[in-house]
């Protein structure tokens, strides 16, 4: 389970328990504690701390992708109780929120197993070249290691094995969104503003936490679906609950089309790299070998 996955079933579970009367400090210590970070920030709570701090002290460890994931959890929490509005609703609506991001995760990742299991399986054709020359019965490993041809085709080969993983990595992190935030911040100024605070503060309020808790959320248009709903005479919260609903989805299909672009970005690694590196190291040293063995029997 991603820690996304983690977050929304820890936020959907705070909800029901502050539903149903738990005051909110007192709601982490119900929760299940086999997450570490779950029970980090419950410890925290217990010991008087705030909620959105234990949160950032428990996430600060973590990989950039997790830590986001649970800052935005702080987040909500922040802004929920600075604006005044229903804590318990206002997890629920953001629980949502989170498990939309989820799946988006899962489809990225799902789109990207293809492409990163040909990069590895490709990665062992050197490999092969090298079993298949022993297999045959020839010396391809002493002329790769104790001649000077040899020696020159293993230093080649090596270093373009090392190019080719290193630029599938780049390009499958090219593929990668930059953002597992898409929408946040349109989500957390309607959080705001459900509280029945002025759209002004609310965005400021919204500002202020995201920037102390280092969260981005990249092309969210608020000022224009704030100035849409005035325009209209419509509560801009429903307006912006869609905006993040929009800015979501459009990650989503966005990740998809890059996964499905890398997996014809990684034939260049393969015929500019892999395939040279599988000549250097695979058929050059057999025909070496070859060679050397057919010479010796004369």
């Amino acid at each position: 389970m991603s820690e996304l996955e983690v977050a929304a079933s820890t936020v959907q579970r705070l909800a029901v328990l502050l539903s149903a009367g738990v005051p909110p400090t007192a709601a982490w210590g119900y929760l299940d504690t086999t997450s570490p970070i779950v029970a980090a920030v419950a410890e925290s709570v217990q010991a008087g701390n705030g909620v959105p701090s234990s949160i950032a002290d428990a996430s600060a460890a973590l990989p950039p992708v997790a830590r986001s994931a649970w800052r935005t959890v702080a987040a909500a929490w922040t802004v929920a109780t600075e604006a005044g509005a229903p804590l318990a609703g206002a997890l629920r609506d953001f629980a949502r929120s989170l498990r939309t991001l989820a799946a988006v995760e899962r489809d990225i990742q799902t789109a990207l197993a293809g492409p990163r299991a040909t990069a590895r399986m490709v990665m062992v054709l050197p490999a092969i070249g090298v079993l298949i020359g022993l297999v045959l019965g020839f010396d391809t490993l002493g002329v790769l290691f104790t001649t000077l041809p040899g020696i020159g085709c293993l230093v080649v080969g090596t270093g373009l094995l090392g190019l080719a993983a290193w630029w599938n990595r780049r390009l499958v992190a090219s593929a990668l969104p930059s953002s597992i935030t898409p929408g946040l911040r349109s989500e957390l100024v309607a959080i705001s503003v459900s509280g029945g605070g002025a759209l002004d503060r609310a965005v400021a309020s919204v500002d202020r936490t995201m920037r102390d808790l280092e969260l981005d959320a990249p092309g969210d248009d608020v000022d224009g679906v704030i100035a849409l709903s005035v325009r209209a005479g419509v509560p801009a919260a429903e307006l912006l609950r869609s905006e993040a609903e929009e800015a979501r989805r459009d990650a989503g299909a966005a990740a998809a089309r890059k996964a499905s672009v890398l997996a014809v970005r990684l034939m260049l690694p393969l015929g500019l790299c892999i395939l040279p590196s599988f000549m250097v190291l695979g058929v050059v040293p057999l025909l070496i070998a070859v060679i050397t063995s057919t010479v010796s029997g004369f």
